[in-house]
């Protein structure tokens, strides 16, 4: 899965006296060129180097209309020696926020001062930065300003996009539905409500032969499709196959960037249910190839689709939507279960799809769901997993982040436990770094979404970067 790069400024600041500016051009901009180098190579960053060094009022203006100009996600501001603070003030006013500012740590090359002086400025003016000092070069330097350019990239490429909204509120669910006025002016993110009977209306132009191919490529790879003679038959599937089809098109057609449905009471009672539809739009593959994950909240969930939409423009990376099912004291883990959206990446985390899919099994809908078709099941392969949750209190959002760790049992104890809830649904198996009481005390809904790998610092600069609360449950 491809990661979208992050479009970096680095801006380098000076003394303002000329006489001592002229005699430190050169080491000016070999730390600059030494940080351009360094972010380049890790293939996540796209730099734009500031011309000149800043010296002047003039020069500041000058470099950060440029940046912004270049169209920037976010810019560096680079100390290497002292500085005078005005400088940065005079090109914040035009160079993209926010800002990282950067100083090396030596003793006679004094940027640290000259960060700290910014800083205050920064801190005085109300601007969104923060602050990392050491040498580009050592792992634990780049690292932590890597996770400040993601944190910042993945916001500057939310802003824009557009979220289909397939039908209204779901099962009476207050956290699923969202304030399209904040969303936009704090996210940048516009919403298309769509009904959800425009899926029937494109599935019905979907090639057949296109659909046969899609079966036929299903019935090879998955580990066991359940068909009987009502919920799950191959008619039925194609149905399925059809409105995922039918979804891309409708994307396409009105510009989508990510999605959710509704489906309750309509599709799942008349038509299908979305499960085949919100697996494959999250892989990154469907029956056709390779594609990047599209992030599908079922149940229509803005706020979860919109923590998703972070969390791929953070990683690159599928992510997940589960319920929180049930805790089981026994073995200390929690069930994330959930009818949809569990793309099948999860059950083994590879790019290829047989080998994901070879643990995945297709059964009949539940009662619950009479329109019927498959539900896509499978145990979460182990490994860290990051989750989280934007939710609003009292009208003002916050960010929930709790890592976790997806563990698996023996395939017999697994659909055991299974079995103590809907065997027809993928699991996750997670333990928390929480006790119990004090994950269901505070955390925000019955939903959570979630990447693999470690994404808490990530996550924490996105949080401060919205000017948001942030609560980490470890």
């Amino acid at each position: 899965m491809a990661l979208r790069k992050t479009r970096v400024g680095i801006l380098t600041f000076s003394d303002g006296r000329k006489y001592i500016h002229d005699t430190l051009v050169e080491l000016n901009q070999r730390y600059q060129d030494r940080i351009a180098a360094e972010l380049e190579a890790t293939g996540e960053v796209e730099v734009v180097p500031g011309t000149e060094i800043i010296w002047t009022s003039e020069g500041a203006a000058a470099q950060g209309r440029r940046l912004r100009e270049a169209g920037v996600d976010m810019t560096i501001l680079n100390y290497a020696i002292w500085a005078f603070p005005h400088l940065t003030a005079v090109a914040t006013n035009f160079a993209p926020g926010p800002y990282l500012l950067f100083s090396n740590l030596h003793p006679s090359e004094p940027g640290m001062v000259a960060m700290l002086s910014a800083a205050g400025m920064m801190d005085q003016i109300g601007a969104t930065y923060t602050r990392v000092w050491g040498d580009i070069t050592a792992p634990a330097t780049r690292s932590k300003v890597l996770q400040y350019l993601r944190a910042a990239g993945a916001l500057s490429h939310l802003r824009g996009e557009t979220y289909g909204l397939f039908g209204g509120r779901p099962l009476g669910m207050y956290t699923a539905v969202a304030n399209l006025d904040q969303w936009r002016s704090l996210f940048g993110v516009d919403v298309e409500h769509i009904e959800q009977y425009d899926i029937l209306r494109f599935s019905e132009t979907v090639d057949p032969a296109r659909v046969d191919r899609a079966l036929a490529w299903l019935e090879s790879l998955v580990g066991h499709i359940y068909y009987n003679d009502k919920a799950l038959t191959p008619d039925k599937l194609k149905k399925q196959i059809r409105s995922y089809h039918a979804v891309r098109q409708i994307m396409a057609e009105k510009h989508l960037d990510f999605v959710g449905f509704k489906a309750h009471g309509d599709l799942t009672d008349y038509f299908v249910t979305m499960d085949i539809a919100e697996a494959f739009l999250n892989d990154p593959y469907d029956w056709e190839g390779p594609h990047e994950p599209i992030v599908a909240a079922t149940e229509a969930d803005m706020d979860g689709a919109l923590t998703m939409e972070i969390l791929k423009h953070l990683s690159g990376q599928t992510s997940l939507f589960a319920d929180i099912r049930h805790y089981d004291a026994d073995d200390e883990v929690w069930y994330f279960a959930n009818s949809g959206t569990h793309a099948t990446f999860f059950a083994a985390r590879s790019l290829d799809p047989a080998e994901n899919l070879k643990k995945v099994s297709f059964y009949p809908e539940i009662p619950d769901f009479p329109a019927g078709g498959a539900s896509v099941q499978y145990f979460a392969g182990a490994g860290l997993m990051t989750m989280a949750r934007l939710a609003r209190k009292r009208g003002e959002y916050w960010l929930a982040v709790v890592p976790c760790n997806f563990v698996e049992f023996d395939q017999e104890t697994m659909e055991k436990k299974a079995h103590t809830t809907d065997i027809e649904w993928p699991h996750a198996f997670a333990r928390l770094q929480v006790p119990p009481e004090a994950f269901l005390e505070t955390y925000p809904c019955n939903h959570i979404h979630g990447i693999a790998g470690d994404w808490i610092n990530e996550l924490v600069h996105v949080a401060n970067i919205l000017n948001i609360p942030v609560k980490v449950y470890r």
